[in-house]
């Protein structure tokens, strides 16, 4: 049995990971979207980057998958996607699914949100 953390080393070697200054940089770029894995509990609590779209980890391949009710247009706007989650292990296994399912402009916040914060990136409350 593989764990938790040799899955997300094998994610982080198959997806880009941005770092915490490059993606401030790109807060408002109109070409990115940052998706927030975060349960809505952490949400609730911590606030998120500005802009942010909510799609949690668990719903994740049903919102990416353009067939399905519970599709996130974001997904199919041919923007780059910027996952994040608190501190990079569920964003890396994100991207490396969304990638699976043939999204190619992805990729994931280093770090995390707790970078994010801890390199003074905005934060809007939910």
């Amino acid at each position: 049995m593989k764990t938790a953390k040799e899955l997300v080393a094998e994610a982080n070697s198959r997806v880009q990971t941005v770092t915490t200054q490059d993606a401030i940089g790109r807060l408002h770029d109109a070409d990115t979207v940052f998706v927030d894995l975060r349960d809505s509990a952490e949400l609730q609590r911590d606030g998120k980057i500005p802009g942010a779209v909510h799609v949690t980890r668990g719903m994740l391949e049903f919102a990416l998958d353009p067939t399905l009710p519970y599709h996130n247009p974001a997904f199919s706007s041919g923007k780059q996607v910027l996952f994040y989650c608190a501190s990079g292990g569920r964003s890396a296994l994100a991207a490396d699914t969304a990638q699976a399912m043939g999204l190619t402009r992805v990729a994931h916040l280093g770090g995390g949100f707790k970078a994010w914060r801890d390199a003074n990136g905005p934060v809007e409350s939910s």
